[in-house]
């Protein structure tokens, strides 16, 4: 049965044969040829599925293709054809509510970062913007006088290969050494990384010490010490938040 299943899922349009097998394969082959098929072994499916990355479509079409190996198993000889309008609504239900519960709970969980530097993208920095313009809303406070942006850019344009990488690896890491006490800090652009900061946490002489410590960083090292050095720039928010997003984009470019 479980060959067949497998032949019957892959024909149906199964995109990866490696990524088929799992334990709970063999728990829900185990489970029919004991009492039939269970809603227990169903939800294990699909639970696994999502866990390993299958979308729920081609989680329903295996389970499409497990349903007709069934059929065709109580009628020797027929030819397994995956349909998933003829398999049963109760099938469908328990798999597809045990795959979202562990879908959903992924994306829930996934955090918006950055895959070269690890901080937050600029998508995580709007969130925060707006968290922090509707509580000044609330409390009848100006969010320009209470917060700036500050952004630092490196100048990338001459430089190609692993030394482009590693210089915004650096900027990123210097910033969290900088501004160490909770601040936002998120990635705008290619070469340009920004911190939401307060204005009472004395943003200015943090920022000269991001310069100071990112040019001896740059030196230190052979490959980067080309670099012209890191752009640093303290700008005033906006009154809106509207307005700050479109100086977001605007800082983005460098």
């Amino acid at each position: 049965m479980r060959a067949r299943w497998r032949t019957a899922s892959l024909a149906s349009g199964w995109r990866f044969p490696s990524d088929w097998a799992l334990p709970e394969v063999d728990t829900v082959c185990a489970t029919v040829m004991r009492e039939g098929v269970t809603d227990r072994a169903l939800s294990g499916l699909g639970r696994a599925r999502a866990a390993s990355g299958a979308g729920l479509e081609e989680t329903l079409a295996d389970l499409a293709a497990l349903h007709a190996v069934l059929d065709t198993d109580r009628s020797p000889g027929g030819f397994a054809d995956p349909d998933i309008d003829a398999t049963p609504a109760r099938f469908v239900r328990v798999t597809a509510v045990a795959w979202a519960d562990v879908a959903l709970d992924q994306l829930a969980h996934t955090e918006v970062t950055d895959s070269l530097t690890g901080l937050p993208t600029a998508a995580y920095l709007r969130t925060r913007l707006a968290e922090v313009y509707g509580r000044a809303a609330r409390d009848g406070r100006s969010v320009p006088e209470d917060h700036v942006l500050l952004t630092v850019s490196v100048d990338l344009t001459d430089v190609t290969g692993w030394p482009r990488l590693t210089g915004m690896i650096l900027i990123a890491d210097v910033l969290r050494s900088v501004f160490d006490a909770g601040e936002s800090i998120a990635v705008l652009g290619p070469s340009t990384i920004a911190v939401l900061a307060d204005r009472s946490t004395g943003p200015a002489d943090r920022a000269v010490a991001v310069r100071r410590e990112a040019n001896q960083r740059f030196l230190a090292d052979p490959e980067l010490s080309g670099l012209a050095g890191a752009r640093i720039r303290v700008s005033r928010l906006c009154s809106t938040y509207a307005d700050t997003c479109a100086l977001l984009q605007e800082l983005s470019q460098g």
